[in-house]
């Protein structure tokens, strides 16, 4: 398994804990907005920052993809 896709599956779980759900679920909302391949590309800034900043984005692409 690459460093990215340890990092993707750490950050999906932990995404999924501070929302009160499932990693499960998660990466389904980000598949049915096709934001999935974006936030794993993210790697490179979201592994180097606090975590909450890497939630905060997650939440802030979720919200436009909704409008």
């Amino acid at each position: 398994m690459t460093k990215e896709m340890e990092f993707f599956t750490f950050l999906m779980e932990q995404y999924a804990h501070f929302k009160n759900t499932t990693a499960d679920k998660v990466l389904h909302q980000l598949d049915e907005i096709n934001l999935t391949d974006y936030v794993f590309g993210m790697y490179e800034m979201y592994h180097s920052e606090a975590i909450e900043n890497a939630f905060e984005d997650i939440d802030r692409l979720i919200k436009e993809k909704q409008q």
